[in-house]
């Protein structure tokens, strides 16, 4: 003789899956509900963690890099007197650190990609806490919804602050920057050199580069947030009647 269970009155928490799973199932308790949800947390907080810890550490070794370079190419034209050891070594080692910088910019676009994707899986996760547990609403600080205005609210963007403001403060605009007048500099060095370019040619040239290399960068990287936002359908946006500001929501 076997033993069934009846099923008992359903758990306060997280809306129940629609029925048709084995015979027999009950809905998931709440305690396994919060441990998974909590691991799911902590998987989402170190996939983070890590991708940033390695474009920082990129960003960092370019750095390192192009100031060693810089410092390397200056020692060679002071004893040279720019000849053509120098540009030997600049048309060696310019190159080289561009192509670090580029690489990190593109980490750097794809590190971007994945945090959109973890901010909106954590803040359906507090959400979900906030189900089980809604008078622990005063103690959240980070956004608990998936849409714009939340995945904001968690990467800290201030409110009211211009976006402009925001993206120059930015450690991809800075390497972007760099990259740009890198190949300006690389580009004033081949006029000089492979077509006897006066000062002004040279500067122009580099101009002119730095400009087309920093505007495809950057139209590069707006198109990656455009398809990171594309990819978030939002499931729990906020409410129009919410506050963005977590702060003035707690102090209303």
């Amino acid at each position: 003789m076997t033993f069934e269970r009846s099923p008992g009155p359903p758990e306060p928490g997280l809306p129940h899956p629609p029925s048709g799973g084995a015979p027999g199932s009950g809905p998931t308790p709440v305690q396994i509900r919060l441990q998974i949800l909590t691991t799911e947390h902590w998987s989402l907080l170190a996939s983070r963690g890590l991708a940033w810890n390695e474009v920082f550490a990129r960003a960092g070794m370019y750095l390192s890099t192009l100031s060693a370079t810089i410092v390397a190419l200056g020692l060679i034209g002071g004893i040279d007197q720019f000849g053509d050891a120098f540009f030997t070594f600049a048309f060696v080692l310019l190159p080289v650190v561009l192509f670090l910088g580029v690489g990190t910019w593109l980490r750097m676009g794809t590190s971007n990609f994945h945090d959109v994707q973890t901010i909106a899986g954590m803040n359906r996760i507090r959400g979900a806490y906030l189900q089980i547990a809604p008078d622990l609403e005063p103690y959240f600080v980070m956004g608990t919804h998936d849409d714009p205005p939340g995945i904001g609210i968690t990467m800290a963007v201030p409110p009211g602050l211009p976006v402009i403001v925001h993206l120059i403060a930015s450690t991809p605009f800075l390497v972007t920057t760099l990259n740009a007048v890198l190949a300006g500099a690389l580009a004033a060095l081949v006029i000089v050199r492979l077509f006897g370019g006066q000062g002004a040619a040279a500067a122009l040239g580099a101009i002119a580069v730095a400009l087309l290399v920093f505007a495809f960068e950057t139209v590069v990287a707006r198109r990656t947030i455009t398809r990171g936002q594309r990819s978030v359908h939002p499931l729990f946006p906020t409410p129009p009647e919410e506050p963005r500001d977590p702060v003035a929501r707690q102090l209303l």
